[in-house]
Parts: structure tokens; sequence; C-alpha cells
């Protein structure tokens, strides 16, 4: 059987991994141990915080929604309870811009629900 010889592949991984952590500072924007762990951590870090995000934008929708509502005389709640019962299909996202970007939009839909 020939000899391998594998110069070539180390380097082209070798490469690789640093290209991943280039703008990464100290050893691991230089050093392949290092560079190989912070991937991993880059990782695990992203993979958690794509779950936060989601969570984050509920909390600000609802927050943005309940601001919206006080004037209004209602709280979150009383206002999630309401579209609930009247078998409204707006979501909380919807709510929340059209609180932001249309806030009489956002009244008159109150408004109706409370009748």
């Amino acid at each position: 059987m020939a000899r391998v010889k594998r110069g070539v592949t180390k380097t082209k991984r070798r490469k690789n991994i640093l290209a991943q952590v280039k703008g990464y500072r100290f050893a691991r924007s230089k050093k392949e141990r290092a560079a190989k762990e912070a991937i991993f951590h880059a990782g695990s870090y992203a993979f958690r915080h794509r779950r936060a995000k989601k969570r984050e934008f509920r909390n600000l929708w609802t927050l943005r929604i309940n601001a919206a509502a006080r004037p209004l005389g209602l709280s979150y709640s009383k206002l999630i309870g309401l579209l609930k019962k009247n078998n409204v299909g707006l979501d909380r996202k919807s709510l929340a811009a059209l609180a932001m970007s249309h806030p009489e939009i956002f009244q008159r839909v109150v408004q109706r629900l409370a009748r």
C-alpha cells in the first residue's frame, strides 16, 4: 500500500478553522487548539441565544401592547382575554406593530373589542 502524507489535508483543515475565528483576539485567532475551542463555544452560545431571542421578542411585544392599552383603560391581560373571547386572530407580534406604528388603528381595535 502506498504511503499517505497528510500535509495538504492538515493545512487545509487548519486554514478552515482559523478562517472561522478571524477577528477573535489573542490565541483564539492564531492557534489551532484554542481556535477549535472558541468555535465550539461560539456555536453553543449561538444555539442558546437563538432560543433566547424568541423569548425576548415576546416580552418586548407584551410591553408594547401593555403600554398602548393602558391609556385606553385596559391592561395587557384584559386585552388578551378580550381577544380570545371574541375569537380575534391577531397575534402579539402584529398587535405590537399596530401599537407602535399605527396607534389610531390599535385604538379602534381595542374599542371594538371593549363594546
